[in-house]
């Protein structure tokens, strides 16, 4: 879940939700970009479907009793989020194994550091997999999949900086993830730089300095208004269940 704290509320994001939204830019991307024409689709699938891990699990969104908020992504205990992870590559490789490919690697990054024994066990597991699957696939080039990893980890982060900022924010005031651009990795070299500059031009307008896509894009993004008072009475779950979904308009340009 994608959680943003207001003074009486928390917007809350589905983390699917955030995805899809990544999907849509990906699909606006120059057709170059994907390197090789017969995987496009496939990496197309993966930065669509790159948080499904999080789908069933956002409908009923757990509550963080150390800081008294809802839990959000960056603090889920990670013995249950490995759970969540393996199950959402799982489901990804039913439809697409070069997408689950890319799925796996993503969230192995997240936990290569981290010394919990869940942690250590999802990334040897993994590993594994992927050797697997690198053996079924006809092809396979390494540095052609780092630019399918790299596009779908700059999207993912594009995504998130809409989803974690207020709309029109200052860029003083941004999410601390962002307030240096978005990192470019090495290995997409068509994007000339290492980091591109972003700001909310406007209350529905998000500006970028290096602009990859072929026409402006714009996005609804679902979010939920919870209000803490419905929480501190009814609960966390019974309150986010109660509440309608809300829309909003971006324009990235």
């Amino acid at each position: 879940m994608i959680v943003r704290e207001r003074q009486n509320t928390y917007i809350m994001i589905d983390q699917d939700h955030h995805a899809q939204i990544s999907g849509q830019m990906a699909a606006s991307l120059k057709d170059s970009f994907f390197l090789e024409e017969r995987l496009k689709d496939s990496v197309l699938f993966a930065i669509r479907n790159h948080d499904y891990a999080w789908k069933m699990i956002d409908k009923q969104p757990f509550w963080n009793d150390q800081k008294q908020k809802p839990y959000m992504f960056t603090d889920f205990p990670n013995p249950a989020k490995t759970v969540f992870y393996k199950h959402g590559i799982d489901e990804v490789a039913h439809h697409d194994l070069y997408a689950a490919l890319l799925c796996s690697e993503h969230y192995t990054r997240f936990l290569l550091d981290d010394p919990e024994e869940s942690s250590r066990t999802f990334v040897q597991h993994e590993r594994e997999r992927q050797q697997q699957i690198i053996q079924h696939l006809e092809g396979y080039d390494k540095d052609t999949f780092a630019v399918h990893y790299g596009l779908l980890q700059f999207l993912d982060s594009l995504s998130l900086y809409i989803c974690l900022n207020e709309p029109g924010v200052t860029k003083e005031d941004e999410h601390p993830f962002f307030k240096d651009g978005i990192p470019v990795s090495q290995h997409l070299t068509f994007f000339h730089t290492n980091k591109v500059g972003i700001n909310w031009k406007d209350q529905e307008t998000v500006e970028m300095d290096v602009f990859p896509f072929d026409s402006p894009i714009d996005m609804t993004i679902q979010q939920k208004s919870v209000p803490k008072k419905a929480i501190a009475e009814n609960g966390l779950v019974n309150s986010y269940e109660r509440t309608e979904e809300e829309s909003v308009s971006v324009r990235l340009v």
